[in-house]
């Protein structure tokens, strides 16, 4: 197994339907669920070791997802509320250096994910149809429309998690 992907890297084969739609907004409601079960119970060593030789520490992975899933919630917001706008991108690996990503406690991003999610998923529910092909351009990826960016966070969400309980198993915490 690819210690990167442990569900597979993000493919998006298919049109997103209105029934993939709801699995993905499902997928990104149980994200805060799934990473604190992920990490319940780990010591501060355990929460400090590397998911994958060369990776982020599980915090680091925790912390990311709160990172990540905050730009993320702010280019939905700016895709619905301009016409294509440019966002900005921003560097995770340095991101994943500063010293909140670190050493603070996991449940402070934890926390932030479980009111972030709330915010994300009433608003990914109260769209019409018609909204979800709005879209921002992003700087590495092109046109980017909420489509596809909820296909996206749906996986994030999963593939960190994943990335967190393969490591438990495979260090049989």
């Amino acid at each position: 197994m690819d210690l990167r992907y442990p569900i597979g890297p993000f493919r998006l084969d298919e049109e997103v339907t209105e029934q993939t739609r709801q699995l993905f907004i499902d997928q990104i409601a149980e994200t805060p669920v799934n990473l604190r079960i992920a990490v319940r119970g780990l010591s501060p060593e355990q929460l400090d070791t590397p998911y994958r030789p060369e990776g982020w520490t599980v915090r680091q992975v925790v912390h990311h997802v709160a990172d990540s899933h905050i730009n993320s919630y702010v280019r939905c917001k700016l895709a619905l509320t301009e016409d294509q706008p440019t966002v900005k991108d921003y560097y995770e690996d340095k991101w994943g250096e500063l010293s909140d990503a670190n050493m603070s406690p996991v449940e402070v991003s934890l926390d932030l994910l479980e009111s972030l999610h709330n915010r994300w998923v009433f608003l990914f529910k109260s769209l019409k149809p018609s909204d979800f092909s709005r879209a921002f351009v992003h700087p590495a990826r092109g046109v980017v429309s909420l489509d596809t960016n909820l296909a996206i966070y749906a996986w994030h969400g999963r593939h960190h998690a994943a990335h967190i309980t393969s490591l438990r198993e495979r260090m049989k915490w």
